[in-house]
């Protein structure tokens, strides 16, 4: 693992990024092949060249596999935790398998990017949620994995809401009474900001005093995108209700637990030395252009103990430049516009049938 991109993690060029990630992607790769059977089953089956000199030409697994089979490349005896997605579109959930040095990986990768955005300080902290969903430790849904690393960042935590998912308002007018004058860091998921706060605020008319806040948020967007909620309505909402001056939408996932994409100040999503982006054709599964759409690729090297390190995902994304956002990080900004729209499904075909075909054959 290269220790230096978790000092500085948009500091490295294309160039020297790539060279770093085929070098550990293809260790990755190898390690998984030999210590995950349903992958080398499935790598049996869509070959590559291991001598690959591009990170695009590497073999990627549907984000939907790990929904489908137990995918671990450790012993059981040494997975820590079991993560799993929110299953809200799906009665079946991707279970993720973590041991102590992927969970370490993902800890120190959170640190690096969250602090690049708002700095070393811990803040006081409202966590825009119940505290019942961390209560099991050891097999946390993707809410509760996002809480536990993000509440790193903060001290003095309050969860804002109660058991039956009301604000307690006490608690809160308690807390920010306490941190009156200090810049305060709130934590949540799109749509339960959205629903459990700025809806019940407006419906109130209460605004809060929250102008030397810095609100970081992720997930949950469609059903806000139901609603015709963007993410530019969403923060021109809560800064004209509570005057949050910074919010940074986030792009992640529980499969890639810790390596997430941070949003800029411009509005884009940043790369971090440790991860990458490929977007790839509906039709063909192509890497297209920048500023061409296609279906997101993630890339990490975090994942230790599952193959998780290449995935096609089931999101829409753009890939707008590398090295040269006005933000001044360096590495690949893009935008996602959401899920494939069930029209456009049909184009992903070849995807869907392969990934139905290893849930029987395996």
């Amino acid at each position: 693992m290269n220790e230096a991109v978790f000092q500085t993690p948009y500091a490295m060029n294309r160039t020297a990024k790539q060279d770093s990630l085929v070098n550990e992607l293809k260790g990755l790769t190898d390690f998984h092949q030999r210590h995950c059977e349903p992958y080398r089953h499935i790598l049996d089956k869509v070959p590559f060249e291991p001598e690959v000199l591009r990170v695009e030409d590497l073999p990627y697994l549907p984000v939907q596999l790990f929904k489908m089979l137990d995918l671990c490349s450790v012993p059981k005896e040494e997975v820590i935790k079991t993560l799993t997605s929110s299953g809200t579109t799906s009665q079946q959930v991707s279970k993720i398998f973590i041991d102590r040095a992927t969970s370490e990986l993902q800890s120190k990768a959170l640190v690096t990017i969250v602090r690049d955005f708002i700095g070393k300080q811990r803040l006081p902290m409202i966590i825009i949620d119940t505290k019942n969903v961390i209560k099991d430790r050891k097999a946390f849904s993707a809410r509760g994995a996002g809480i536990v690393g993000f509440s790193n960042f903060g001290r003095n935590h309050f969860y804002l809401l109660d058991d039956k998912m009301e604000i307690d308002w006490p608690g809160l007018n308690a807390f920010l009474e306490k941190h009156a004058g200090e810049r305060i860091l709130l934590f949540g998921f799109t749509f339960m900001i959205w629903q459990y706060l700025f809806k019940v605020c407006r419906n109130q008319r209460i605004q809060l005093p929250l102008s030397n806040s810095i609100l970081i948020h992720g997930g949950g967007w469609k059903k806000l995108n139901d609603e015709a909620v963007s993410n530019e309505v969403f923060k021109q909402a809560l800064f004209g209700q509570f005057q949050i001056p910074l919010i940074h939408n986030y792009y992640g996932m529980v499969e890639q637990v810790g390596s997430i994409f941070m949003e800029c100040e411009h509005g884009y999503f940043h790369t971090p030395g440790f991860a990458d982006v490929i977007i790839r054709d509906f039709e063909t599964l192509k890497p297209v252009a920048n500023e061409s759409k296609g279906i997101v690729q993630v890339i990490s090297t975090l994942p230790q103990s599952y193959p998780g390190h290449s995935l096609l995902t089931e999101d829409v994304g753009t890939i707008h430049g590398e090295d040269n956002c006005p933000c001044g990080r360096m590495g690949k900004y893009f935008t996602v516009e959401g899920r494939i729209p069930k029209a456009e499904i049909r184009g992903c075909s070849d995807t869907h049938a392969y990934d139905r075909q290893i849930g029987v054959n395996v």
